[in-house]
């Protein structure tokens, strides 16, 4: 099986999924992400701010770095050769590079499209299952509605001690 390799922008935090303003396309590929995982797939993420080491022990992640800038981040890797760069991979393409079988994967995306329109709380505890590391919260405080309950979720942060990760 391929091994993938993200290295991305410096991020607030691993995932980039936390505070009031969340990025769409990072809560898309962090499900993408977990899913790949789940179904077996060997993917690393690496984050600038986070793990500056990981840019400087991998040779292409570094030269990309000092020729195209953090500007051109994202870049991915496929068993050590640039795939892609300036965006996230999408589900599919994960799916594609490590090998994981179509019919595997089209199954437990069927369950899930079946579980998304099950019922309002079967629904929720889906949207609940994207959120890597299980964090309930910060589905919330994206979905909030503007208004006292959206001011209040901003208030407690991401991981509710009031303030960001």
């Amino acid at each position: 099986m391929a091994h993938i390799e993200i290295f991305e922008p410096g991020l607030c935090c691993g995932t980039g999924i936390c505070g009031v303003d969340i990025d769409q396309a990072l809560v898309s590929f962090s499900a993408d992400l977990d899913f790949t995982r789940a179904n077996g797939g060997d993917v690393a993420r690496f984050n600038l701010a986070q793990e500056p080491l990981a840019f400087v022990e991998n040779e292409v992640a570094r030269r990309f770095l000092h020729t195209v800038g953090q500007e051109g981040l994202p870049v991915t890797l496929v068993d050590g050769a640039t795939v892609l760069t300036g965006r996230y991979p999408t589900r599919s393409e994960l799916v594609s590079w490590t090998g994981l079988a179509a019919a595997d994967t089209a199954a437990d995306t069927a369950a899930d499209t079946a579980a998304d329109t099950a019922s309002d709380s079967g629904a929720a505890s889906h949207l609940a299952a994207l959120q890597p590391e299980g964090s309930v919260q910060l589905l919330a405080m994206a979905s909030a509605t503007p208004g006292a309950g959206a001011e209040a979720s901003a208030e407690a942060g991401c991981c509710g001690t009031g303030g960001c990760c």
